[in-house]
């Protein structure tokens, strides 16, 4: 048996890997509109009122920061205890 079906392609890899990117951003995108839109719409008409407006901007700019306070929170903290998998076999 050869090699070939342990080692992956690197481009399979990287094309995997930004797959799986857009599928978090998309994700993220889902949850940040659903969050937002329970918070912002009291009743949806045809147009949005500027009160409405500025909720949605607040919610989408807290959301963003929020979610990348976490990010750089868990990078953090995997740094400090190593990678996630050598934690797993501790």
């Amino acid at each position: 048996m050869d090699n070939q079906g342990v080692t992956t392609d690197p481009q399979l890899q990287q094309f995997i890997e930004i797959e799986s990117q857009k599928q978090r951003f998309q994700q993220l995108v889902h949850q940040m509109t659903e969050v937002c839109w329970e918070k912002c719409m009291d009743k949806p008409g045809p147009k949005l009122d500027s009160r409405t407006e500025v909720c949605f901007v607040n919610c989408v700019e807290r959301f963003i920061d929020t979610s990348q306070f976490i990010l750089n929170r868990l990078e953090q903290t995997q740094r400090s205890r190593g990678t996630f998998s050598e934690t797993m076999t501790d």
